[in-house]
């Protein structure tokens, strides 16, 4: 019975390959409120439809995370990022044409239309442009932006590995795409422009010495 849950809940698919069926698939799990898991260039993370205000409170749940938390969001392209922030500063357009996509979230003040969920009623929001291609076919396949929180429990390391994400939350995610296992390598690193000078809150994938050059004092 265990084998054929996982065999359920868990396509392998070739990041290298061609994965738009199972993309597809996840699509239409998230269109009706469910939770995928995904890789990305860090670890695994967790999607659901980022519009999706009951999807996003089963996130909450499933890993037992503090509403105060905020969750930040990937998008699909750049050319949807006004959507979803109220204004893209000066500094905002440089630290994309240098980091997006990879690993740089940037905060950005929340468009209305973000729910306060994500936010954890701050008003500001992480957004990233991934440059993992399966997380960016899945928000260009549904068309919004989806969740961009890792896999993990809260206070427990991420998952790299989709039978990790499996052993962690079973029925908890309902399907799991499994790239094999990610790269040891630091989330993202995270810089709040809403602030000046801009605060770099977590150091990670990009050194907090190739952002000096964008924060004035």
């Amino acid at each position: 019975m265990g084998h054929i849950e996982i065999k359920n809940r868990i396509i392998r698919i070739n990041s290298s390959g061609d994965f738009q069926a199972p993309v597809k698939r996840a699509a239409k799990i998230l269109f009706s409120g469910g939770i995928i898991a995904y890789p990305t260039e860090t670890f695994y993370g967790l999607a659901v439809d980022s519009t999706n205000e009951e999807a996003i409170k089963r996130l909450f749940l499933v890993k037992k995370r503090t509403p105060a938390l905020p969750i930040l969001i990937l998008i699909p392209s750049v050319d949807v990022l006004c959507r979803y922030v109220r204004r893209i500063p000066e500094i905002g357009n440089k630290l994309i044409n240098k980091f997006w996509p990879g690993g740089l979230t940037i905060i950005f003040e929340a468009d209305q239309k973000v729910s306060p969920l994500l936010t954890a009623g701050s008003g500001k929001i992480g957004v990233r442009l991934s440059n993992h291609p399966v997380a960016t076919a899945l928000t260009r396949e549904i068309g919004v932006p989806v969740t961009g929180t890792s896999a993990n429990i809260s206070g427990a390391p991420p998952c790299r590995s989709g039978l990790e994400v499996f052993i962690s939350f079973k029925k908890g995610v309902d399907l799991i795409l499994d790239d094999g296992k990610t790269k040891e390598s630091p989330g993202s690193t995270i810089i709040d422009i809403t602030v000046s000078p801009p605060q770099i809150l977590r150091e990670g994938m990009i050194d907090k010495s190739r952002l000096m050059e964008f924060i004035a004092t």
